[in-house]
């Protein structure tokens, strides 16, 4: 059982206040063309109501495969957990017909890496939210390594378990845009970045992301994402922007893109 490692600090860990805090976030219109996107991964406080706007748009599918970088360093450099996962919503299982169907050429399974990251944990209450009522399954992923060939090499693998095993499925990547920066700043450099994912051309992205030395945490997720949807003939489209300095005001703030890609 893959137990919460930030229930009570990132998001609340009583259901009651945990529901309230998500029906205040979340106007759910499902939309059946997103087949991908982009969430951020703060404390809900500062990053929630972004992540509603794209868990709003989510559809309810069999299967979320949630891809997130790894900030503990512990664990394999990509990293699949195939442990039920449990939130104060209750608990949600793997989809462990998907996992079979991935080659795992780069990918191991392994639970050290999930034990204490919150990238992946804070997308899980969400879709519990959108699902409610109905069985859902995840693949959780976390990226140690996030280059470019490796983003390719893990999307390849997510597009070969779909194709073998003909399930519906969304992408989830989870990241916060530049970290610790004069708002005026951090909303500056977002929007190159941003504007780099929605031209759907990732070496563009990752020549982005090195030539500003971007501190976007998941950017190998986004890559994942990107490659994903584009091999579905998708394209992105930003429906959220927002910093931290929104909540409060702050010397630095964090910055927060809600994109989704639609096919």
């Amino acid at each position: 059982m893959r137990r919460p490692a930030v229930a009570g600090m990132f998001y609340p860990s009583n259901r009651e206040s945990l529901l309230a805090m998500l029906k205040e976030f979340v106007d759910y219109h499902p939309d059946d063309s997103v087949i991908a996107c982009v969430s951020p991964h703060a404390g809900y406080v500062y990053s929630g109501r972004t992540a509603g706007r794209v868990y709003s748009l989510i559809p309810q599918v069999e299967t979320y495969v949630i891809v997130g970088p790894n900030h503990t360093g512990y664990g394999s450099p990509v990293a699949l957990s195939t442990d039920t996962w449990i939130t104060p919503l209750g608990e949600v299982e793997v989809d462990m017909e998907f996992v079979k169907a991935m080659p795992k050429k780069i990918i191991d399974l392994d639970e050290t890496a999930h034990r204490f990251e919150h990238s992946l944990e804070v997308q899980v209450p969400f879709l519990q939210y959108i699902n409610m009522g109905r069985k859902f399954k995840i693949v959780p992923i976390c990226m140690g390594m996030q280059d470019e060939e490796t983003a390719r090499e893990v999307a390849e693998e997510i597009i070969t378990a779909k194709e073998e095993t003909g399930k519906e499925i969304v992408v989830v990547a989870s990241s916060d845009m530049h970290h610790y920066l004069p708002d005026e700043e951090c909303r500056r450099r977002d929007r190159i970045v941003i504007e780099a994912i929605l031209s759907m051309d990732v070496s563009k992205f990752y020549d982005t992301i090195y030539r500003m030395q971007a501190s976007v945490c998941g950017y190998g997720p986004i890559a994942v994402a990107m490659i994903y949807a584009k091999h579905y003939g998708g394209f992105a489209e930003l429906v959220d922007y927002s910093t931290s300095g929104d909540v409060e005001p702050m010397a630095e703030v964090v910055g927060y893109a809600g994109i989704v890609f639609r096919a």
